[in-house]
């Protein structure tokens, strides 16, 4: 696979009305530095989440008919509350990776795509936050399952 030359210019087009940032593969891994820290943090955020919400849900059984002056009501108002300070905090965190225009995949693995260029097709640089480095690629369609490695020559 020939992926877009060391030292290409970032291009940002408009395909559907959706932004486009094309990455190099050196590119691409200039982007974690900041990528990792933040990727990891929502992580986090995504696992307190869903901890929350598993509370809410138990709770919202248990309180069911029960006077607002419960005290377990009063504890799934407040859980209540964080679950959506969480959610708001998880959204402004994704919005800050797609505006640098990298794509979150998955949340809960990791997963980042990179557009980028190979010959005259457009396809996905790859990553995961348990990789050093962006080493992998598949087509638009492909996925995850689709990945296929670098050649070493287009990794240095």
């Amino acid at each position: 696979m020939d992926v877009v030359a060391e030292g290409a210019p970032v291009a940002a087009t408009k395909k559907g009305g959706v932004r486009i940032t094309l990455f190099t593969v050196d590119e691409a891994n200039q982007q974690l530095e900041w990528l990792r820290p933040a990727l990891e943090h929502l992580v986090k955020l995504k696992a307190e989440f869903d901890k929350v919400q598993r509370e809410v849900d138990v709770l919202a059984l248990a309180v069911s008919g029960a006077s607002p002056t419960n005290p377990d009501a009063r504890a799934l108002d407040e859980l209540q509350r964080r679950r959506v300070s969480l959610g708001e905090e998880l959204g402004r965190g994704v919005q800050a990776i797609h505006r640098r225009g990298v794509l979150l995949k998955d949340l809960e693995r990791g997963l980042i795509d990179f557009y980028t260029v190979s010959g005259d097709r457009l396809i996905f640089l790859c990553w995961q936050l348990s990789e050093p480095e962006v080493a992998h690629w598949h087509t638009l369609e492909g996925g995850f399952s689709g990945r296929l490695p670098l050649d070493r020559n287009e990794r240095e």
